[in-house]
């Protein structure tokens, strides 16, 4: 399994970079859209193990189109680009309901409307936030911004499973993750923050954050991360199953991959504004 993993992780980390360095503007929306989909698709076949009823398509389809029109207003500089995404969420929350209005075929009307709402915010919105971090500062400097986020949340977890497989004891929240303690989430953080650093002299000016916000954000792009890996591990837990697919060898689903990114994601964004106004 750890040989997978390994495995797994080099081949992400090969298509990440390259996604990054080698791909043209317009080239990053279809791997963007490509990889929410997939997301959404495996978070709805946890509510489909739990039999929870849904709208699979509707939600993918609102949360594609999210981050469609918020990758296409930053692309073309609309004016209005601010307002792109609460229009989208009203949209899609009104024809979620509207949709339900219409649907006969079940009596759980508030599962169905609360499943597919959770998927549209859970997946689409929160990555949204990647999506704007590409876009708000430059090309240039948004790819930086993402590639630090990747590389500070999964150093947080490469540290926190070898340091908690050496030396844990003390267990996180074991009802959710009985394999998470507390001395893997410190040593994990404090990988992920040294990992972070060292990315911030290796990019050098072509990096937007300086001195100690870098270890500062990096703090707490981590702890997002653990939050992010934990709420994952709720839904499945919640569902009945160990991973949220077999996409990724060794490591399971890709939302499995994307968790503690997601969560991290708006956490970026957030300083990166106090930070660094665009």
């Amino acid at each position: 399994m750890l040989r997978h993993r390994v495995i797994s992780g080099v081949l992400l980390g090969a298509a990440l970079l390259a996604a990054i360095f080698l791909l043209p503007p317009a080239g990053v929306l279809p791997v963007l859209l490509l990889i929410v989909g997939l997301a959404m698709r495996e978070f709805y076949a946890l509510l489909d193990a739990r039999e929870m009823p849904h709208f699979k398509a509707l939600g993918i389809a609102c949360g594609l189109l999210l981050v469609g029109a918020t990758w296409a207003a930053h692309h073309y500089a609309c004016p209005q680009r601010a307002a792109v995404e609460p229009v989208v969420l009203f949209l899609a929350c009104g024809t979620i309901f509207i949709r339900q209005l219409f649907h006969t075929r079940t009596n759980r009307p508030w599962d169905s409307m609360a499943g597919t709402l959770l998927g549209v915010l859970y997946i689409a919105f929160l990555f949204n936030f990647m999506v704007k971090l590409l876009m708000l500062w430059g090309d240039a400097a948004g790819r930086m911004l993402v590639l630090y986020l990747a590389v500070v949340v999964k150093f947080t977890d490469i540290g926190a499973f070898f340091i908690g497989c050496a030396v844990g004891r003390h267990k996180l929240i074991p009802r959710i993750s009985p394999a998470k303690t507390w001395e893997g989430v410190i040593g994990g953080v404090a990988v992920g923050m040294l990992a972070g650093w060292v990315f911030s002299l290796l990019a050098g000016d072509a990096f937007i954050l300086r001195g100690a916000a870098v270890w500062g954000v990096g703090f707490a792009l981590a702890i997002a991360g653990v939050i992010g890996d934990l709420i994952e591990s709720l839904f499945k837990r919640a569902s009945g199953v160990k991973d949220s697919g077999t996409m990724i060898q060794g490591m399971g689903g890709l939302l499995d991959v994307l968790d503690s990114l997601l969560f991290s994601a708006p956490v970026l964004y957030i300083a990166a504004l106090l930070i660094a106004p665009h």
